[in-house]
């Protein structure tokens, strides 16, 4: 089977289109994170179902929730792997700053959040790395290292000078 769109997100449905899926059966595409951007892959169900995807150009990420496929009582949904991260929770926009400036020479991704999110605080999250651990204990910056599941991937960074 060649899955070659999304057809919606289990995270974003609205109630009404919920309910039309609440009895079928979900099968899962189990992913890493980092396999999220590619358009093109093969992937295995949790049931031992082989799939391909061959996404458009220009489509976007793979994100956790989104509908591959539903037939009769069965449906094919992402399941995104939690990610190592680490949470920072800088006390001062000073303090924020410093430490950004810093993970961004690193050309680090990291993802902001606000006291609305899930985790109640505004926090800068980037992929868990040894350095930049060190680097946060060194210079007192709060943080924790927590796993994730994380709405969009880390993507590398690119870069020239």
């Amino acid at each position: 089977m060649i899955i070659d769109k999304v057809l919606g997100n289990l995270h974003e449905l609205p109630e009404t289109d919920l309910a039309a899926y609440a009895g079928l059966h979900r099968e899962k595409v189990v992913l890493p994170s980092a396999q999220l951007v590619k358009r093109i892959q093969r992937a295995t169900t949790d049931h031992g179902k082989e799939i391909g995807i061959r996404l458009p150009a220009g489509s976007g990420d793979l994100r956790d929730g989104d509908i591959l496929h539903v037939e009769d009582s069965n449906m094919i949904v992402v399941s995104v792997l939690p990610t190592d991260v680490l949470v920072i929770a800088p006390r001062s926009i000073h303090e924020m700053g410093v430490a950004a400036h810093s993970l961004g020479n690193r050309h680090l991704q990291a993802q902001f959040f606000d006291t609305s999110s899930e985790y109640e605080a505004e926090v800068m999250v980037c992929a868990y790395d040894h350095t930049v651990e060190d680097y946060l204990k060194h210079t007192g910056v709060p943080y924790s290292r927590q796993e994730r599941v994380m709405p969009v991937p880390f993507r590398h960074a690119e870069h020239s000078h």
